[in-house]
């Protein structure tokens, strides 16, 4: 980790319990990365890890068209129970920022699932990158996770870093009406591990 991309630590009490909080400069002035961990952490075992990126509609203002903010408040559960880090990236609608995600947003309302929306936009399916958070995790010492997510190109992220994930958790949100056709098209078009059917 360049150590000049470490910015602050701080405590964080939140109503899933109490957390300190790394602050970590990313691309965007303003906007850093952050790195949630309880004092327990102990990053000589293995480490349960969360990468979760941005997504304000969801993080924020609770939308139930993706099922962002409840995999972020259950891994912030998750994570002190468990010890382990929730890792925050700045990587708005997979990469895209907020405006081009409203616009794509707005393409779902014609028909586009989530995937042809960012590509009708010129976008890559997928934009993010995971080295800032692969980065962060090294800053904190750990180098073997067990990871929470569906998406097996957070797995593969790993494959030529020194950190080893030694086991996926899933993290799984019950369907809804409104985000069914959106966790469809993550299973069967985006290749991410969901064991419920929509």
């Amino acid at each position: 980790m360049n150590k000049s991309k470490f910015l602050v630590e701080s405590r964080l009490p939140t109503k899933y319990g109490e957390f300190l909080v790394k602050a970590y400069r990313s691309t965007i002035e303003d906007f850093p990365h952050l790195a949630l961990y309880t004092s327990s952490l102990n990053s000589k075992k293995v480490v349960d890890v969360r990468i979760h990126s941005e997504c304000m509609t969801g993080d924020v203002f609770s939308s139930v068209k993706c099922d962002c903010g409840e995999q972020l408040k259950y891994s912030l559960k998750w994570a002190h129970k468990n010890a382990g880090v929730v890792v925050y990236l700045r990587q708005e609608g997979r990469g895209i920022g907020l405006i081009n995600k409203l616009k794509a947003y707005n393409l779902q309302e014609k028909g586009f699932d989530t995937k042809d929306a960012n590509l009708e936009l010129g976008f890559h399916e997928d934009s993010r990158d995971y080295g800032d958070a692969i980065e962060i995790l090294e800053d904190l010492g750990i180098f073997n996770i067990r990871l929470l997510t569906n998406n097996p190109e957070k797995i593969n992220s790993f494959e030529h870093s020194n950190i080893r994930v030694v086991e996926r958790l899933p993290i799984e949100i019950k369907a809804s009406n409104d985000n069914a056709e959106y966790l469809k098209t993550k299973k069967n078009r985006m290749g991410h591990l969901f064991s419920q059917n929509f």
